[in-house]
């Protein structure tokens, strides 16, 4: 603090008093008391560059604003606002409440002060007086707040020298301005901006005379009475002679005191990322994401509005990821739930349904145990497991006989499906769907069993749309990311080959080969070359939807928190809808490139139920000749299937037990073999003497090769000794 301009302060109010009044010796004390060491105070820009918001914000990919969240528990506080965008009324009435003579004193108000001074020797403490500059002071030396309600005189005398300081340096319009930006208004409310926004709804500058006499009045008593604060309130308007109405301060005063007045924040649009992603910063500070602004907006509009349609049909939540297939950027994040909306929709695991079926037909292609030209039965088919008998059926009910892996795979069926399981083996698929990302699996494959095929393995939508955008990317996973990172470096993992991720992304895009389930007209088709797939999970607990073009991944889930079923709501007429909207908005008016075969791929001429049409192979599976290939079932053991236990019938003699091998198509040149011996040919029926142990049943071709085996076990008591 200057000690000359304390003197000359304290000088110029003894040289304008006449006579010895009160004044004269409030001035007289000040002087005598700051004789001592001088205080310092910071610059006014040192304060308005410390100011730190409560709130911090997320920025979407080109820095727009897409969610602001509170971050500090500490105070309400916003932006810093400058003194000319505060609303003059505000500005006449806090002086007028706190501080009439502001403009005409160097910091304290001399006759105020005496009064304070005469009275604190009296009392306990020193209280009033305090002009704007004054309780400024206090509010950036926290020590020189009062303890109880009152302050001691060493603290009087400290706040006095930093207003003197204060005064010297900054200028009267940086001090108000200072003043209404660090203020408690009312309860954590700090600062104009965020008592504007809260108790009116409006920006600083937008403050009417009515609302600047309650914010005045409150900054005196900010837990205040609603009687006492319209008290205070018609005090400060007759002192100001302005033409408020009682009605229309006892309105304003009403909504502030019976609503509970929450900051909502600006903008609000990316919750469930916002919070990780900003967690912690107490500076108010911002972090950049991945998500465009835009496609967030246009997700979120979208996802509200089908669950709207779709409410009558118990449809409550929603979720829907959009991913860049190039870079793994999530571009849009959306969990949308009225009742939850902390539940993280797009993390929350579920079962995947039908959604796993690219998965598996890919695993098959890759391991040359099936073509797209592949016959596979879709037909009834009971299936041993350790629980009973597992006979998995159509979403539809019906069965279609022969369809190739192309048709199964496109028009969802479920019975090849778990034929092709069958095929691949269970722990198998498991390894592979580790491999994609997707956590949580059960360690053994005997939890699942056949089912897998159908999806009953819980899954997250995050999960899901990592795993296709690898089919997208021609068989490389990329981890996603949501953090922009300056050198981009993601770890990458093939996990299918190139052909088998475009013969998959081929079934998927064709229109024709899906029209077994879908028709030919359908929510599936959009104005660019997509590949998609949707799902539903048991009693329409989950609907997915989930495909990619050449440029995003898009991935859908509808259903309930709760775990409660919809109503007659299927993935073709849920979440499919915003699928395609939102795979149409993506490309606009671009069309997405289609997929260019790898060198590992031939396209051959093929027949199939008598119609000729072209497929594609992976090199060295294509068949010798059009004919064969249309007519070529690939066979299967149809019993016992793979992991059967036999139990021995003890009312029945055992040389008369027999168990029956049966294989789906029956043709001369196969043979059984059974723990390495042959058996006979698979054309007809083989009746087998059952033994106790584990056994292993092969089915070959006329070369020996395995075309088939499963693995089953006879068990049974031990037959009586014979008589002596």
């Amino acid at each position: 603090m200057s000690l000359n301009f304390v003197i000359r302060n304290s000088l110029f109010d003894i040289r304008h008093s006449s006579l010895l009044s009160a004044s004269t010796i409030g001035s007289l004390l000040i002087l005598v008391l700051f004789c001592g060491e001088a205080l310092g105070v910071p610059s006014f820009e040192e304060v308005r560059k410390s100011h730190r918001k409560s709130d911090s914000l997320l920025l979407d990919r080109h820095g727009e604003v897409i969610h602001e969240l509170r971050t500090n528990p500490r105070g309400r506080r916003l932006d810093w606002t400058s003194l000319q965008n505060i609303s003059p009324a505000l500005q006449e009435a806090v002086i007028l409440a706190e501080d009439k003579r502001f403009y005409h004193h160097g910091g304290v108000d001399s006759l105020a002060m005496t009064g304070a001074l005469l009275r604190g020797v009296t009392s306990a403490g020193f209280r009033g007086a305090s002009t704007i500059t004054m309780q400024l002071a206090s509010l950036l030396d926290r020590t020189l707040l009062p303890f109880k309600g009152k302050r001691s005189l060493s603290q009087k005398w400290r706040q006095m020298g930093a207003a003197f300081d204060m005064e010297d340096t900054w200028s009267k319009q940086q001090i108000l301005e200072a003043y209404l930006n660090l203020v408690t208004y009312r309860g954590e409310l700090q600062g104009i901006a965020a008592v504007s926004r809260a108790l009116f709804g409006k920006q600083p500058h937008g403050l009417l005379q009515s609302e600047s006499l309650i914010l005045a009045s409150l900054i005196r008593a900010p837990n205040a009475s609603f009687e006492e604060a319209k008290r205070r309130s018609l005090l400060l308007s007759r002192a100001l002679q302005w033409p408020v109405q009682v009605e229309e301060l006892d309105l304003s005063l009403r909504k502030i005191y019976l609503g509970p007045n929450p900051l909502e924040p600006r903008t609000a649009l990316a919750p469930h990322v916002a919070r990780p992603l900003l967690a912690g910063k107490l500076d108010g500070g911002t972090v950049t994401c991945t998500l465009d602004a835009q496609t967030q907006r246009f997700a979120l509009e979208r996802l509200s509005h089908y669950l709207m349609v779709l409410k009558e049909q118990n449809v409550n939540e929603g979720a829907l990821v959009v991913v860049e297939n190039r870079t793994g950027d999530i571009l849009a994040y959306v969990s949308h739930a009225e009742e939850s909306p902390y539940v993280d929709g797009i993390k929350a695991r579920r079962q995947a349904g039908s959604s796993l079926k690219p998965f598996l037909y890919a695993l098959a292609f890759d391991e040359r145990m099936l073509t797209a030209a592949s016959i596979l039965e879709d037909s009834p088919v009971d299936i041993a497991v350790s629980n009973g008998i597992y006979s998995p059926g159509n979403y539809d009910n019906q069965f279609r006989g022969r369809v190739s892996a192309r048709q199964a795979l496109a028009s969802s069926l479920n019975v090849p499906a778990v034929r092709t399981l069958c095929l691949v083996g269970v722990e198998s698929f498991l390894a592979k769907l580790r491999e994609l990302g997707i956590t949580g699996l059960e360690e053994s494959g005997d939890f699942y069993g056949p089912s897998l095929a159908l999806g009953t393995a819980d899954v997250s939508l995050l999960e899901l749309v990592s795993a296709y955008m690898t089919l997208a990317n021609g068989g490389v996973h990329r981890e996603l990311r949501i953090c922009r990172v300056a050198d981009g470096s993601q770890r990458t993992t093939r996990v299918f080959s190139q052909e088998a991720a475009f013969l998959v992304s081929d079934i998927l895009s064709d229109r024709e080969a899906r029209s077994f389930t879908f028709g030919l007209e359908n929510p599936l088709a959009t104005r660019t070359w997509s590949a998609v797939k949707t799902g539903t999970s048991k009693d329409m607990r989950d609907n997915w939807c989930v495909g990619y073009s050449s440029h995003y991944t898009v991935g859908v889930w509808f259903g309930n928190f709760s775990g409660q079923p919809m109503w007659d709501v299927s993935g073709i007429t849920g979440a499919a809808q915003v699928w395609t909207e939102m795979m149409n908005r993506l490309h606009g008016s671009e069309k997405g490139l289609i997929p260019e075969p790898p060198p590992g791929m031939a396209k051959q001429a093929i027949e199939l139920s008598g119609t000729p049409r072209k497929e594609w192979f992976i090199q060295g599976t294509e068949p010798p000749s059009a004919l064969e290939s249309a007519g070529r079932t690939y066979q299967r053991i149809q019993y016992p299937a793979l992991g059967t236990i036999i139990t021995l019938d003890p009312d029945i003699p055992e040389a008369r037990q027999r168990v029956l091998f049966s294989a789906h198509m029956k043709e001369k040149e196969h043979q059984w073999v059974l723990n390495g011996k042959r058996l006979g040919s698979a054309a007809g029926g083989v009746a087998w003497k059952p033994k106790r142990g584990k056994h292993l049943l092969a089915l070959v071709d006329r070369e020996g090769k395995i075309l088939d085996s499963v693995s089953f076990e006879v068990r049974g008591s031990e037959p009586p000794p014979p008589p002596c």
